[in-house]
């Protein structure tokens, strides 16, 4: 959705039939990856670091405009089994805001064709 408001924002118009578009971009990979930096005496979880990344290539009918590649975001944040909740609001809205910014850097990719 971060990618698709992206588009939007900058003026692209969205085709609602592949074969109607000037360009095609794929996202071919779409994978968010949690790990524990850190853990507590007890050995509970106290630091995780979680990184999104985003697989893409841009096509316009048979020509390659934009060969397949990467983009990632990582993020490094506590965590307190106490405050379950709340940390639980604090991951929706740090992968939102990995989201917009990994739109943002396919959106800066896009922009050089």
């Amino acid at each position: 959705q971060s990618l698709r408001r992206a588009l939007l924002s900058n003026g692209a118009h969205l085709a609602r039939e592949k074969g109607q578009a000037s360009a095609v971009v794929s996202i071919v990979k779409d994978n968010l990856t949690r790990r524990v930096v850190s853990v507590s005496a007890t050995n509970q979880p106290k630091q995780y670091e979680v990184t999104y990344t985003v697989g893409f290539s841009v096509t316009a009918g048979d020509k390659e405009l934009l060969p397949q590649q990467e983009v990632s975001a990582t993020r490094t944040y506590s965590f307190d089994e106490r405050l379950l909740l709340a940390k639980g609001h604090e991951d929706d809205v740090l992968r939102a805001d990995m989201a917009r910014d990994l739109a943002d850097m396919v959106m800066r990719r896009l922009s050089s064709l």
